[in-house]
């Protein structure tokens, strides 16, 4: 795991290579603390500045940027490539002569599969996580590539007299001639989505290469190709495999990830899926799992406890961080440079702090995120399932009318019968998620009702002054998936954006702030097409989300264990933002201030912070998206 940026030059620009490229590498230390290394070529104007987080092959054989055998080939490179063994062994097997091989890091493994097959023959055989950049000297052109689903982040820009790209923007902003204008279209995707999402960013002109791409520049501009596209496995209609050979699919899958030549271990909250990643990892180790979790003193917030007895009954090695809110509330100053353009999933509190106390034992930490996504197991899909397919038949004039009658009791209303529910029925927000339903009440149809469902602000034009708001796969029809279900549909649209663009950037940024390898064996691409060679019954059976995977993790842990209600890794926002959150809030969102600064409706923002502050409404989302603006504004502009 690490970090890598670099430029090429239009033309003759009187700058220090090595200084600016050093500069760009510390921008994204974090990334890479180990080592680092920079290569650069004047008379072809290209420079490229690798940080190194060393896991496999720890020796300076692992050095980055790798020079290829013949030459030809200069690559920085990151990620980890599960199966890169393998491909060697298929190189050697190749070869017309023996191979020698100077280390046994994946990236040599990369590089030689480039001279044998070329980038994306490499790149279709490769299982694993990664950007790359890779140089070719003899065709002077430059090649990004992604991973097929986002892990791993990559950014470029084509500016006046440059062409710049790297892990992180904060690389480019160590560049002294890189062009920083705020786009306020993209601000209107963070205010619906709570992120930015790919090929967007918050600079204008500044992208987010798209996963499963490669992107060529030869020095004119850039074209882009496909090695991978999901599309395939949406459109499947074969659902020809079962949940036996799913756990089979997995169990390859997890012990491919844990191959690491440094301490290794996992999250687990005790919900299902990081469960199930355990369960399969201490299965095929011979010694107890590291494990770690997060709990917080508000029992309403509280998981460690579940996670605690899971990690009891493994006999995993587990590690309980229990945060005050003092130390949660501590991190907030941090965000905005964890988090290099503005990102506001408020879970990325709790998640930088697992991945910080993970640190002190472990290098490496597998996850079980993407579980949801590939197995049905988010309330949206239950609810659209059992409830939408019987409320889209009733008129929408009086949908709309029982609209109105929900939100027109307050939330704090709802609260207090939610508290009255029964254990298994209850969730946190109850109020909150009342009103969401009121909304969705009146949609129209499957699709918008899917949107309604995936945003923070429903008009973001309305808040953001001289913005208009670019398509995305949510809201281009004609670019969503082709699947015959509503609720396969969300699946594959959650897959394509949500779980791209705001969970695996979350954890992304808040591990890699720590200098933690995180892997998601749910995202192994076998995995992936397997899932979707599933019925979806095998996912959701009688209304029981991810069934295929209780299946499978109830052969490791009793069920009583497990089941419980879905709740999200959530922390109390709305009570902070009436609380000890209420100054330094009140100084991002002066409404003087949001005047001068000239980006949002400073009557719109400022009315929807006195009714939380009041209490009259729980606004605390819409709220966290416009200060993680504010925030990332002050600290880096």
């Amino acid at each position: 795991m690490c970090g890598f940026s670099g430029f090429i030059y239009k033309q003759d620009i009187s700058l220090p290579y090595q200084q600016v490229l050093e500069d760009m590498g510390q921008g994204i230390y974090s990334r890479g603390p180990d080592s680092g290394g920079i290569w650069f070529d004047e008379g072809e104007g290209i420079g490229l500045s690798h940080r190194r987080l060393a896991i496999q092959d720890l020796s300076p054989a692992g050095h980055q940027p790798m020079i290829s055998d013949s030459e030809r080939y200069v690559l920085v490179f990151n990620g980890e490539i599960y199966n890169h063994l393998d491909i060697r062994a298929s190189l050697n097997a190749e070869a017309k002569e023996e191979l020698i091989w100077k280390g046994h890091s994946d990236t040599e493994t990369l590089l030689r599969g480039v001279e044998a097959w070329g980038l994306e023959e490499t790149l279709r055989q490769s299982i694993g996580m990664f950007a790359i950049a890779l140089w070719d000297r003899e065709a002077k052109t430059l090649q990004l590539a992604r991973d097929r689903f986002g892990e791993k982040p990559l950014y470029y820009s084509e500016q006046n007299d440059m062409f710049i790209f790297g892990s992180e923007l904060k690389s480019f902003r160590a560049h002294p001639k890189f062009i920083a204008d705020i786009s306020r279209d993209s601000m209107t995707l963070l205010l619906r989505h709570n992120c930015i999402p790919a090929p967007y960013s918050i600079y204008t002109n500044v992208y987010k290469l798209m996963p499963g791409k490669i992107a060529t520049y030869d020095g004119e501009g850039v074209s882009q190709s496909t090695y991978w596209d999901p599309e395939k496995s949406f459109q499947n209609q074969i659902r020809d495999k079962s949940t036996d050979d799913l756990e089979a699919t997995l169990k390859k899958a997890v012990k491919r990830q844990m191959l690491s030549d440094v301490p290794l271990g996992a999250f687990l909250s005790g919900g299902i899926d990081s469960s199930l990643i355990v369960s399969l990892m201490q299965e095929q180790s011979n010694k107890p799992i590291k494990t770690f979790s997060i709990g917080f003193e508000d029992k309403a917030f509280n998981e460690a406890e579940f996670a605690k007895e899971v990690a009891n009954h493994l006999k995993t090695d587990h590690t309980e961080v229990y945060v005050s809110p003092e130390e949660a509330l501590s991190v907030i100053d941090k965000l905005a440079g964890i988090y290099d353009e503005p990102f506001s999933d408020s879970s990325q509190i709790p998640t930088y702090l697992v991945a910080n106390k993970a640190r002190e034992y472990v290098t490496v930490a597998l996850s079980g995120d993407a579980g949801d996504e590939l197995f049905c197991g988010y309330n949206r899909y239950i609810y659209t399932d059992k409830v939408w397919s019987k409320l889209s038949k009733i008129p929408l004039p009086l949908r709309k009318l029982g609209s109105k009658l929900v939100s027109s009791i307050s939330e704090r209303v709802w609260d207090k019968v939610g508290s009255a529910l029964p254990t298994k029925a209850k969730m946190s927000n109850f109020g909150a998620k009342m009103h969401k339903a009121s909304d969705v009440l009146g949609c129209k149809n499957a699709d918008e009702l899917y949107i309604n469902l995936t945003s923070h602000w429903k008009n973001p034009e309305q808040v953001i002054l001289g913005s208009r708001e670019p398509a995305t796969v949510v809201s281009d029809r004609s670019a969503q998936p082709k699947v015959d279900s509503s609720v396969e549909k969300m699946m594959a649209l959650d897959t394509l954006s949500y779980m791209t663009d705001d969970i695996l950037v979350k954890v992304d940024r808040a591990a890699m702030a720590n200098s933690l390898e995180t892997r998601v064996p749910f995202l192994d691409h076998t995995v992936f097409e397997m899932a979707w060679h599933l019925p979806l019954n095998e996912k959701l059976k009688d209304g029981v989300s991810k069934s295929c995977l209780r299946e499978i993790l109830y052969k490791y842990v009793p069920k009583e264990l497990i089941e419980r209600p879905k709740s999200g890794f959530a922390i109390p926002l709305a009570q902070w933002l009436q609380g000890p959150l209420v100054e330094w809030a009140d100084k991002l969102l002066d409404k003087d201030r949001l005047i001068q600064e000239g980006y949002f409706n400073a009557d719109i923002v400022s009315e929807m912070w006195q009714e939380h502050r009041s209490g009259k409404k729980n606004h605390q989302y819409h709220l966290w998206d416009i200060l993680m603006f504010q925030l990332w504004l002050e600290k880096n502009h």
